[in-house]
C-alpha cells in the first residue's frame, strides 16, 4: 500500500470515555478533511466501542487511526492488545435475541470492506474503509 494522503493516529484510553473521545476527534479530523461524517463515525463508535468492551487490558490503551489511502477512501483501524480475541460477527438470522453482538453485522453493512490484521503480538487491528466517491 502506498503513503496515505492524509492520516490521523491517537492511542486513548480503553474507557467508555476513550471510545467517546475516538468519536469526537475523528469527527474533528473528518471535517478537516473535508469528508461526509456518516457513515464514518458509526463505524468509528463501533470499533471503538468494541475496543473497550472486547479488547480492553487493564492499564493499555487503544489506536485509532484514520487514513485517506486514495483519493474517496477512508481507512478506519481501531488497534488493541487482545490479539487472541478476535472479532466475529453476530448473527442476524440468531434464534434467541442478543442483547449485543450486533455491531459487527452494522460495520459490515456500512463499510464497503473490513476486516481484521493480527499483530504485532499481543495487538489486533480491526479495519474498514469507506468509499465516498470523488471526495478530496
Amino acid at each position: 500500500m502506498s503513503a496515505p494522503l492524509h492520516q490521523f493516529s491517537v492511542p486513548l484510553s480503553a474507557t467508555r470515555r476513550g471510545a467517546r473521545l475516538a468519536r469526537l476527534l475523528a469527527a474533528e479530523q473528518l471535517t478537516t478533511w473535508e469528508l461526509p461524517l456518516d457513515p464514518a463515525r458509526l463505524v468509528i463508535a463501533e470499533l471503538a466501542a468494541n475496543a473497550v468492551l472486547h479488547g480492553r487490558v487493564p492499564g493499555r490503551s487503544f489506536r485509532l487511526t484514520l487514513s485517506v489511502v486514495r483519493p474517496g477512501t477512508l481507512r478506519i483501524e481501531v488497534a488493541d492488545t487482545r490479539g487472541e480475541h478476535l472479532p466475529v460477527p453476530g448473527r442476524a438470522d440468531a434464534e434467541a435475541p442478543a442483547e449485543s453482538g450486533y455491531g459487527l453485522l452494522l460495520v459490515e453493512e456500512l463499510a464497503d470492506r473490513w476486516g481484521v490484521r493480527c499483530g504485532p503480538l499481543p495487538c489486533k487491528t480491526v479495519w474498514a474503509e469507506l468509499d465516498f466517491g470523488s471526495c478530496r
